[in-house]
């Protein structure tokens, strides 16, 4: 395993780790909020949803000495290939995860009660549509997801101190 490989590993997980951490900032927050019936947007709390891609990813890439406006990836290269190559080089960065959050748009619910300082004019409040189930199951989840990268992060760590055991 070459280490900038067993490095961009790493930094992937982390990338995982960071997400799972700040999913579960939304998940308690939406927790916190699940009564909150105006915000100073206005309206009721809007649910937090955490939405996952991946991030963005360039490949290394080498100048050539004679026609420095050719470029060779380094995947169809070999190693002993950079010999011929100048050091000039656009770093990567790595593919990860990435983490976007969106408010939930869905209409809130409602309940009477007139004597609420947020009802309306038919004595109705509008609530926010928090449900802490699909909250606590979602917070597993991220627990999990968590959990894997560390686990991925670990393994990683071993590999590399085999290798430097050979």
């Amino acid at each position: 395993m070459k280490i900038r490989g067993l490095f961009s590993s790493i930094d992937i997980s982390s990338t995982g780790l960071a997400a799972q951490r700040r999913r579960m900032d939304s998940i308690a927050e939406n927790i916190a909020n699940v009564d909150t019936t105006r915000t100073p947007e206005g309206g009721p709390y809007r649910r937090r949803i955490s939405v996952f891609t991946e991030a963005p990813h360039t490949v290394n890439t080498v100048h050539l000495k004679k026609d420095p406006t050719r470029r060779l990836d380094l995947a169809s290269r070999g190693a002993g290939h950079m010999d011929s190559f100048s050091t000039m080089m656009k770093e990567s960065k790595f593919s990860g995860v990435q983490r976007q959050e969106v408010r939930d748009t869905n209409s809130p619910e409602f309940y009477y009660d007139p004597s609420h300082p947020d009802a309306n004019e038919f004595g109705y409040v509008a609530k926010p549509k928090i449900n802490i189930i699909t909250e606590m199951v979602d917070m597993i989840a991220a627990t999990r997801n968590y959990e894997a990268n560390v686990a991925a992060i670990e393994a990683a760590k071993s590999m590399a101190k085999r290798a430097m055991e050979i």
